[in-house]
């Protein structure tokens, strides 16, 4: 774990730690080149020393690096420091889909759909680019403050699982594709896979396969029948319960194609909720859901049996938090090694059968109570009654003495109205809805037959229920975000175009109008145009002195402006590669695109060397006729005192006078020479100029 206060990558300074699991430590730092606030992801150190498992882990994180889409948690950066691998992402304040939904316990079919698409578009931006996730799950979804829903951790689970790294498989057991289960390929189609489980979980709040062992819950998602999430929630329309069913196909064949036909059919179902528009393969028989074989569940075993460390328990799930303190939940012997496979294989096929006895006697008890069996004389008209018993309607007139009064239940909920009817021997079906101004959404509005009217025992009464008003004063989502406001309005069953334009008095991003505007009456399934700011058409230059030419092409990006030439000059107050200056000033407003040049320092200019010499004839000295002769040259250089010595030889009278050249010390003009006669100075000195020569 890191210290508050710490920089690494000499420019990421940990401000405090956010977050922890498995693989890694997660740090709010602050950026100082780009004055900015990211997350800083930290291997840990059992990681950080396994080198395969570090540069697999830098490629892929450096292929998410390459993404950039809204609904995406970006990745900015990859390094590494003293030892010390991390990657910096974008931070992103907020909480979890997973937290989300157990705050809600479970979420509307609106709001499940706008976040099934919001996950589908960053999931279609990393297939577009080769990027398969592999671990799409509710906690790998964050929903900012501002409602933004944005994936994170794009290529870390391909990373982890091609290592052999369990625990992130193990802790994505609920939602991991049967081919993952297995330990067999994955590919685009198993995230969709993953999406379809966590839809279901967000409409009804829990997921669809779940057991006392990782391995039994792997299990259940090679051979278990997907259940359908209206067993849970009936409101749930036809048409999201179908996306789901084919997004978690067993065979990868007969999910979707590509994650772009999931989001066209999310969308058309916000339109037509009610409507049979999935096209559903077919069934085969590799396709088919068979028994898993006692070889498979042994492979199953060895793929998701972690190492039982905290961090793999917290990581998997199979930690729960309790106070401020993670405690290990308890977990049942895995008897299923112990279980004679003989035996296992008949419990099992034994519970196949008895499940499909219960089911056919639910749906018969189902379809007898709604009139399906055996019903003389059963009608959908709203103005007739209809027997729901299997006896028939009697030819002759019937004694008014075996007649029931019919209850009002205008106003009740469908419950009420059900218990209402059972109470006099009458049964009840709704018969679609009805927008009404009076009759509050969700209660009777109309019913087949008038209160106070005389029926046969056992006839069902149909009745009609209200979908609210038939029109309401549009919300005021001025001054919104995008994303809040498509949510309210989505909320109010409306249906939403969003527009942009430029607006120097809003800030990008939120909401300038609407069409129709605020307080407009409108109805259920209008449609509403939102109008989002998309800032001031002119973008402001952004300070680039002192920053490195990559920092500076980023800044400029982020505002809508482009790098433009690049000159180097010499500086003796700027470091080296840093920017010096810049061809438009700070917060000049220019139109999106245009070019700023910038001078990029080379540091202190090099002093000039020159050669300086310099030529004197010595005279033969006095009384000389034959010694050793040496010339000593002596300059003052500052404060300091330099000589330099020439030796010329054995010497004799006719060697003279004696044409000696010297090199002086740079930039200094002049000096003097004395003459030595077999190491004795001579008192006679020679004075020297020194002049620049050419190289």
């Amino acid at each position: 774990m890191l210290k508050t206060g710490v920089v690494i990558g000499e420019r990421y300074e940990i401000i405090e730690q956010i977050g922890t699991g498995g693989m890694s430590y997660v740090y709010k730092a602050k950026d100082h080149k780009l004055n900015r606030y990211v997350a800083v992801k930290v291997l840990k150190s059992e990681f950080s020393e396994n080198k395969g498992f570090v540069s697999k882990f830098r490629v892929e994180a450096q292929a998410a690096a390459g993404l950039a889409h809204p609904n995406i948690v970006n990745v900015y950066d990859v390094g590494e420091d003293n030892g010390l691998h991390y990657i910096v992402m974008e931070l992103v304040e907020g909480i979890t889909l997973k937290e989300y939904i157990e705050k809600k316990a479970r979420l509307s079919v609106k709001e499940a759909i706008s976040i099934a698409i919001q996950v589908s578009m960053g999931i279609e931006a990393a297939h577009n680019n080769h990027i398969i996730h592999r671990d799409i799950k509710p906690q790998n979804i964050i929903i900012s403050r501002e409602g933004k829903v944005k994936v994170t951790d794009f290529g870390i689970a391909r990373a982890a699982t091609s290592n052999t790294i369990t625990s992130n498989v193990m802790g994505s057991v609920h939602y991991t594709s049967p081919e993952q289960a297995r330990g067999g390929y994955s590919d685009e189609k198993s995230d969709i896979y993953s999406l379809g489980i966590t839809m279901f979980e967000m409409l009804t709040g829990r997921v669809p396969f779940n057991g006392e062992t990782t391995v039994s819950i792997a299990i259940k998602h090679i051979q278990d029948e997907m259940p359908s999430p209206r067993d849970y929630v009936p409101e749930i329309p036809v048409s999201v319960e179908q996306i789901i069913f084919k997004c978690t196909q067993k065979s990868p064949d007969r999910r979707y194609d590509n994650i772009s036909q999931v989001i066209a059919d999310l969308k058309e179902s916000l339109i037509n909720p009610e409507a049979s528009f999935v096209q559903m393969n077919k069934v085969d028989e590799d396709a088919a859901t068979k028994m898993i074989q006692e070889g498979e569940i042994k492979e199953i075993r060895r793929n998701t049996r972690p190492s039982m460390t905290r961090e793999n328990l917290e990581e998997s799930g199979e930690y729960v938090r309790r106070s401020e303190h993670y405690m290990p939940q308890e977990e049942e012997e895995d008897d299923e090694e112990d279980m004679d496979p003989k035996m296992d294989k008949i419990v099992t096929v034994l519970g196949i059968v008895a499940a499909a006895i219960i089911g056919v006697v639910i749906l018969f008890a189902v379809g007898k109570a709604l009139g399906v069996f055996g019903s003389s004389k059963g009608s959908d008209d709203i103005t007739e009654p209809s027997v729901i018993t299997g006896t028939v309607a009697p030819t002759e007139a019937v004694d008014d003495s075996e007649l029931v009064e019919v209850p009002s239940i205008l106003g009740k909920t469908v419950e009420e109205a059900t218990q209402i009817l059972n109470g006099v021997g009458l049964g009840f079906a709704q018969n679609g809805t009805i927008a009404s101004d009076v009759i509050d959404e969700g209660l009777i509005a109309q019913q087949s037959v008038e209160a106070g009217e005389k029926v046969e025992k056992n006839t069902r009464i149909l009745g009609v229920v209200s979908s609210g008003a038939a029109s309401f004063n549009l919300t005021d989502v001025t001054g919104r975000s995008a994303e809040e406001a498509k949510q309210i309005l989505e909320g109010l069953e409306l249906t939403v175009v969003q527009t942009e334009e430029y607006d120097d008095s809003v800030a990008e991003g939120l909401v300038i109008s609407t069409s129709p505007a605020a307080n407009t009456p409108v109805g259920k399934g209008d449609t509403v145009t939102m109008v989002v700011s998309k800032g001031s058409e002119n973008a402001k230059v952004p300070g680039l002195e002192g920053l490195s030419e990559d920092a500076a092409k980023l800044a400029l990006e982020s505002v809508g402006l482009a790098l433009g030439k690049v000159e180097e000059t010499y500086s003796e107050t700027v470091s080296t590669g840093l920017v010096i200056s810049q061809s438009y000033a700070k917060d000049t407003e220019l139109k999106p695109g245009t070019t700023v040049d910038i001078v990029i320092s080379k540091g202190p200019e090099p002093e000039e060397v020159k050669t300086y010499k310099g030529i004197i004839n010595i005279q033969k000295p006095e009384g000389f006729e034959e010694g050793e002769v040496k010339f000593v040259l002596t300059q003052q250089v500052g404060s300091e005192t330099v000589t330099r010595t020439y030796d010329a030889g054995t010497l004799d009278e006719t060697s003279f006078p004696y044409k000696l050249e010297m090199y002086g010390e740079s930039g200094v003009t002049t000096g003097t020479v004395t003459v030595y006669v077999n190491e004795v100075a001579l008192g006679e000195t020679y004075s020297v100029t020194f002049t620049a020569v050419e190289e």
